[in-house]
C-alpha cells in the first residue's frame, strides 16, 4: 500500500506540558462511543512514560467529571541504550523467524571469558574481566542500535583511519573486533541474537508489515525521541500510515533556519566521502537529537505541525520562545545582544544558590512544603544527584510528606544488597574484624536468637576485639568467647551459631565457580537473617538478581577468585535499581532525568545544577576512539549532554520553575552548570530579580542555633570522697600539667575505645616489646643463654600480629632487642634484679604505685631503674619542667623499700629506647638516654636533685588535688605535651580561642 504523501507528525511545545496536552488532544479525536480509547495504540518510550500518560488520562477524566474511561493500549518501544525494555506489542506480529535474544548476563560472562582468553597472562582478575566485558557489551549494543555491523570494523573506512590512531586505541580496536567476531560466531551457532540486534529485527519486521498492511486501528508514537535507525524507520512508517501519527516532545518550531543549519549534519552526509557526523556538530544542543531523528526519518522540519491542545499545567507561550533563545548554538547566540527585555524574561523561573548540598536540600524541601499548601498543586523535584534526592526525601519526612525517589537506589545501597556484599567481604578478607562486625551487626541479622540478645553478645565480643589488627579467621573471636564463657554463657551459644554459618564460607577454595560462591553466600545469608532477607522490595530484587546471576554463571561455567567476589558483586549490583513501592504523597514526586521525561507539575525544582551532575560529565567510549565512531556514523559521547539539555528545556516549560545549585560539595567548590550560566547570561541584569532568597534564608534559619555565651574553661571540683584516689607513677605528670585529664581518667574512669582492626600503634608496640623482654629475662633465670628471637616470635603469635605488621615492624624490633641482649650481656658486673616489678608506697597518706620495667644492681650496690621506650624518651628539659617524673616516682618507691625484696638506694635512672640509634651507631637500633644533667649536658636536673624535685611535685599535687580543693582545670599548664584523648570531652575548641595568653594552650 502506498504511503500517505504528507506525514502526520506533531510537536508539543515545552510550555504546553506533554502528557496533559497529549491526552487533551487524543480524547476528543479518538474516543468512540462504548469503546472509549480502547482501539487506540500508543507507543511510548519507557514504562515510566506509560505510568505518566495513565495518570494524565485519570486527571483528564476527573476534570471532565467522568466516572470511568477505557484507556488505550500502551506499549514500550524505548531505546535499549537508555536502559528501557521493548514492549510486548511487536514480538507476536508473526516474527517467529526472528531468533530469540540471549540473556544479557550470560553474554557478559561469556564475553569476560573471551577477553581473558585473548589477553592471556595480561588479563586482570575475574572482577576486572567483568568490567571489561561490561564495557565491551555496552559498545556492542551502541553499534548495534546504530545499525553498525561487525564487518564495518574491518572495512576500508576504518582501515584508512587505523594508522593515525594512538597505539592503545589500535590495541583496543583489535581486541574488541576479535572478541566481537568470536561472540557473534557463538551466537550464530546457538541460533540466538543480542537483544539490540533482535530489537532492530523486530522494528524492521513491524515497519515492513505496516507498510504493506497498515493497522485498521490508530497507532500513535508519542514522546519517542530515540534516533536509532531501525526505530526511526518504524516511526517514518507510522507517520505515513492513514491512522498513524508521531508526536515529538519539546520540538522547537520557532527556530530560525540559520540556527537549524548550525546544529550540523546530524546524520546526513551531503557529499560523497563525508561522515554523517562532523566534529563541529552541536551535539550538546537540546534539538540536535531531534534533528538526527528527522533526518533518519527522511522528514523535513517544515512538515512537523504544532499540537493543537495544551495541558492542564501549561505555562505562558512566551516561555517556549525564551527556551529557544536560551539554547542557541554559538553563532546564533550573538543575537542575545539585540534581544529586547521582553524576550529575555523568564517569568515564573527562579534561580536559587545555596552554600552546600545540605542547605540546598533543606531549601528545596521548604519550597515543596510551601507548594503543597495550595490545593491540587503538584510538585516535582528533578535531579541527577541521588544524594541530593535522598536528602530532600528525608527533610520532607519532618512534615510527614512521603516523597519516594522514583529513580530508586542501587541494589548495593539497600539493606538486603548490603548484607550479601558484607558476606562476600567477610569471605574475601578471611573474617577480618571490620567486615565481620559489620556483618554480625547488620540490621537484618539475628540468627536463632532474639535480636536484643544477639546484639548484647556481639557487643561484648566487639569490645574485646577492638585494638590492633589481628590474624584472619575466626580464631581471635574464638579466644575472646573462651574468656567470656564463664561470666557470659550465652556468648558461647552465640559463637556456635556464627561459626557454623561462616566456616563453610571461609573453607571455600581460593577460586571457585561463581554459582557455588553465590550458593554459599545465600545459605549463610538465610541462616543469619531468615525470611527477613527476602521480605521487602530490596529482598525481592536481590532474589531475582541472584537467580539471574547464578543460572547464567552455572551455564557458562564462570569461575571467580574468592577474594574478588565482593568487587564483582558490587559492580553488578550498581546496575540494578530498586524502586520503592507506590503509595507516597499524591502531589509530590522526586525524579531522575530519565523518570522526569514527559512528566509535568505546577512547580518543577531542578536541583544539583552543577557541572558533572547536570549535565553529567561527557563519556568517552573506552574501547573505540571518537574519530572512529564518527567515521562509523555513531554519535559521540557528548551526545548525552544534548539529551540532558533537552530534559532541562522540558522542565523549564512548567508554570513555576526553580533552578537550584550548591556552591560547594564534599570535594570543594563547584562549577555552575553550563545550562544555568546560559540562563543567567540570557537574563542579564534581570537575573537579580529572579533570585530565590527567601527559602535559602529560611533553610539557614532552621539550622542556625541561638547565640550562646562562650564556653568557659572546664574546671570540675569533685567532692573530697571522690578525690580520694591513688596516684600512679605515670599520672603525676598529667595531674600537674592537665588536671582535667587526670580527673576524666581516674575519677570519672573514662577511657577511649580502640578502633576495630586498628593499626598497631606505639601503645601496642610498647606492650608487645615489654612482654617479650619480660619473658626473656624470666627465661634467663633458668637458662642464661636464652635467646630473644624465639621469644619474640612466640609473643607476636599470641598477640595475633598480622603478616603486614610482622613484615614491617618485626625486623626493626628484632634489631633493637638484639642490641638490648648485647648490652645486658656486655656488662656482667651489672645484675638484673627484677623485671616488670610492681611497687607502692604511702606518701602523705596517699597510695602511690608504679611498675618498673627493669631494676638492676650496680657494681657499687646501688640500684638502676630502667624504663623501656619504643619511641623517643623524655628529655632532660622536660624533667626540669616537671613533665617526666615517672622514673623519679619509681626512685622514691625504691628509696622507701616499696619494691618487695629489693634493698638499696636508687642511683641511676635510664631510658632504653628501641628507636634508631644516635651518634656512631646511627645505622642500628637502640640507645640509652639519661634524662638528667650528667656528662656534657648543660641543662636539666642533677641526679642529687631529681628525687627531691619529684617529692616536691608529688607533695604539691597531693596537697592541691587529692587532699585539697583545687579544681581540675583543663590544660592548666599550656606547655604540657598533652594527649588529645579528652579534648572533645573538655570541649577544647569551644573555649581555647577565648583564653588569654596566660591560659591558652
Amino acid at each position: 500500500m502506498a504511503e500517505r504523501p504528507e506525514p502526520s507528525i506533531y510537536s508539543i511545545a515545552a510550555h504546553r506540558g506533554f502528557a496533559d496536552a497529549l491526552v487533551a488532544g487524543l480524547v476528543p479525536r479518538y474516543r468512540e462511543p462504548d469503546f472509549g480509547l480502547a482501539r487506540l495504540t500508543l507507543l511510548l518510550p519507557s514504562s515510566r512514560a506509560r505510568r505518566t500518560i495513565s495518570e494524565a488520562f485519570i486527571r483528564h477524566a476527573g476534570a471532565a467529571g467522568e466516572s470511568g474511561l477505557l484507556m488505550p493500549r500502551m506499549a514500550i518501544i524505548g531505546d535499549l541504550d537508555l536502559d528501557e525494555t521493548l514492549g510486548p506489542l511487536l514480538d507476536p506480529l508473526g516474527a517467529s523467524d526472528i531468533p530469540p535474544a540471549i540473556d544479557p548476563q550470560r553474554r557478559l560472562f561469556r564475553l569476560a571469558q573471551l577477553i581473558g582468553e585473548e589477553l592471556g597472562e595480561k588479563a586482570p582478575g575475574g572482577a576486572g574481566l567483568l568490567r571489561l566485558a561490561r564495557e565491551a557489551a555496552s559498545t556492542m549494543d551502541r553499534l548495534l542500535v546504530e545499525g553498525v555491523g561487525p564487518e564495518e570494523l574491518v572495512g576500508d573506512q576504518v582501515l584508512d583511519l587505523f594508522g593515525s590512531l594512538a597505539s592503545h586505541w589500535q590495541d583496543s580496536l583489535r581486541l574488541f573486533a576479535t572478541v566481537q567476531a568470536k561472540w557473534l560466531a557463538e551466537l550464530d551457532a546457538l541460533s540466538m541474537l543480542d537483544q539490540a540486534a533482535r530489537r532492530n529485527r523486530l522494528f524492521d519486521h513491524a515497519a515492513a508489515l505496516w507498510r504493506r498492511e497498515p493497522p485498521a486501528t490508530p497507532v500513535i508514537a508519542a514522546g519517542v525521541t530515540s534516533a536509532a535507525p531501525s526505530l526511526a524507520n518504524l516511526l517514518r512508517v507510522i507517520a505515513h500510515m492513514p491512522q498513524g501519527a508521531v508526536i515529538l516532545p519539546d520540538f522547537d518550531l520557532t527556530m530560525a533556519q540559520a540556527t537549524w543549519d548550525e546544529l550540523g549534519r546530524a546524520g546526513a552526509a551531503p557529499e560523497p566521502g563525508d561522515t554523517p557526523f562532523a566534529k563541529d556538530d552541536a551535539v550538546t544542543h537540546p534539538q540536535y537529537h531531534l534533528k538526527l531523528l528527522l533526518n533518519r526519518m527522511a522528514i523535513r522540519r517544515e512538515e512537523v505541525q504544532p499540537w493543537y491542545r495544551k495541558g492542564m499545567t501549561a505555562a505562558p507561550p512566551e516561555r517556549s520562545h525564551a527556551i529557544g533563545s536560551l539554547f542557541l548554538p554559538p553563532e546564533a547566540s550573538k543575537s542575545w545582544i539585540d534581544l529586547p527585555a521582553e524576550k529575555r524574561r523568564l517569568s515564573g523561573v527562579r534561580l536559587m544558590t545555596t552554600a552546600n548540598p545540605e542547605e540546598e536540600a533543606q531549601a528545596i524541601a521548604l519550597l515543596v512544603r510551601e507548594a503543597v499548601e495550595q490545593p491540587e498543586q503538584r510538585v516535582a523535584v528533578v535531579t541527577m544527584d541521588r544524594g541530593l534526592a535522598r536528602r530532600v526525601v528525608h527533610h520532607l519526612e519532618r512534615w510527614n510528606i512521603v516523597a519516594d525517589d522514583s529513580a530508586g537506589r542501587p541494589l548495593s545501597a539497600t539493606a538486603a544488597g548490603r548484607l550479601l556484599l558484607v558476606l562476600a567481604e567477610v569471605m574475601a578478607e578471611d573474617a577480618a574484624p571490620v567486615p565481620l562486625m559489620a556483618l554480625l551487626g547488620h540490621p537484618l541479622v539475628r540468627g536463632d536468637m532474639e535480636r536484643g540478645t544477639w546484639l548484647r553478645q556481639l557487643r561484648r565480643v566487639e569490645r574485646e576485639l577492638r585494638g590492633p589488627r589481628m590474624i584472619g579467621g575466626l580464631e581471635p573471636v574464638r579466644r575472646i568467647v573462651a574468656k567470656l564463657a564463664d561470666s557470659h554463657p550465652q556468648a558461647a551459644e552465640w559463637f556456635v551459631q556464627v561459626e557454623a554459618i561462616l566456616v563453610p564460607l571461609l573453607d571455600l577454595p581460593d577460586e571457585a565457580p561463581l554459582a557455588d560462591l553465590l550458593d554459599a553466600l545465600v545459605l549463610a545469608g538465610e541462616a543469619l537473617c531468615g525470611e527477613a532477607l527476602w521480605a521487602r522490595e530490596d529482598g525481592r530484587s536481590l532474589a531475582q538478581f541472584v537467580e539471574d546471576l547464578r543460572a547464567n554463571a552455572r551455564e557458562v561455567k564462570f569461575t571467580l577468585a574468592r577474594k574478588e567476589a565482593s568487587v564483582a558483586l558490587r559492580d553488578a549490583m550498581e546496575q540494578v535499581a530498586v524502586r520503592p513501592p507506590y503509595g507516597g504523597h499524591a502531589r509530590v514526586q522526586v525524579f531522575g532525568l530519565l523518570e522526569s521525561r514527559m512528566n509535568r507539575a505546577d512547580l518543577v525544582i531542578c536541583g544539583g545544577l552543577n557541572e558533572g551532575s547536570w549535565p553529567p560529565r561527557g563519556s568517552v567510549d573506552s574501547l573505540l576512539a571518537p574519530p572512529l565512531l564518527r567515521r562509523l556514523g555513531v554519535p559521540g559521547g557528548d551526545f548525552r549532554l544534548g539529551l540532558s539539555a533537552h530534559d532541562l528545556a522540558g522542565a523549564l516549560g512548567a508554570p513555576q520553575v526553580v533552578l537550584s545549585r550548591a556552591e560547594r560539595d564534599e570535594s570543594g567548590p563547584t562549577i555552575p552548570s553550563r545550562f544555568l550560566l546560559r540562563v543567567e547570561a540570557l537574563l542579564g541584569s534581570l537575573a537579580e530579580n529572579h533570585r530565590e532568597r527567601r527559602m535559602v534564608e529560611l533553610a539557614r534559619a532552621m539550622g542556625r542555633a541561638r547565640p550562646m555565651e562562650p564556653h568557659s574553661r572546664p574546671a570540675p571540683t569533685p567532692t573530697a570522697e571522690q578525690r580520694d584516689v591513688d596516684i600512679s607513677a605515670t599520672a603525676l605528670d598529667r595531674l600537674l600539667g592537665d588536671p582535667y585529664q587526670f580527673y576524666a581518667q581516674k575519677i570519672l574512669q573514662l577511657s577511649d575505645l580502640d578502633a576495630l582492626d586498628a593499626e598497631p600503634g606505639p601503645l601496642w608496640q610498647g606492650n608487645a616489646a615489654h612482654l617479650i623482654l619480660q619473658r626473656w629475662h624470666e627465661a634467663r633465670e633458668s637458662d642464661p643463654c636464652a635467646l630473644l628471637a624465639p621469644i619474640m616470635d612466640s609473643v607476636l603469635d599470641e598477640e595475633g600480629a598480622d603478616p603486614v605488621t610482622r613484615g614491617l615492624w618485626q625486623p626493626r624490633l628484632e634489631a633493637a632487642l638484639r642490641w638490648i641482649e648485647e648490652q645486658v650481656d656486655g656488662v656482667p658486673e651489672r645484675k638484673v634484679l627484677a623485671v616488670e616489678k610492681k611497687g607502692a608506697m604511702i606518701y602523705d597518706n596517699v597510695r602511690v604505685h608504679g611498675r618498673a620495667d627493669r631494676i638492676d644492681r650496680l657494681p657499687d650496690g646501688g640500684l638502676a631503674i630502667v624504663d623501656y621506650k619504643t619511641g623517643s624518651p623524655p628529655s632532660a628539659a622536660m624533667v626540669e619542667q616537671g613533665f617526666a617524673l615517672q622514673l623519679g616516682i619509681l626512685g622514691l618507691i625504691a628509696e622507701r623499700g616499696g619494691f618487695d625484696g629489693l634493698a638499696g638506694d636508687p642511683e641511676s635512672y635510664e631510658y632504653w629506647s628501641l628507636g634508631r640509634a644516635k651518634g656512631e651507631n646511627a645505622h642500628g637500633f637502640g640507645y640509652v638516654e639519661v634524662p638528667l644533667k650528667v656528662g656534657n649536658k648543660r641543662s636539666g636536673v642533677t641526679p642529687e636533685e631529681f628525687l627531691p624535685l619529684t617529692a616536691a611535685k608529688l607533695s604539691e599535687a597531693i596537697a592541691r588535688f587529692v587532699k585539697g580543693s583545687d579544681p581540675f582545670t583543663a590544660r592548666e599548664n599550656p606547655n604540657y605535651p598533652a594527649y588529645d584523648t579528652y579534648d572533645q570531652l573538655m570541649r577544647l575548641d569551644e573555649w581555647i580561642a577565648t583564653q588569654d595568653g596566660e591560659g591558652a594552650a
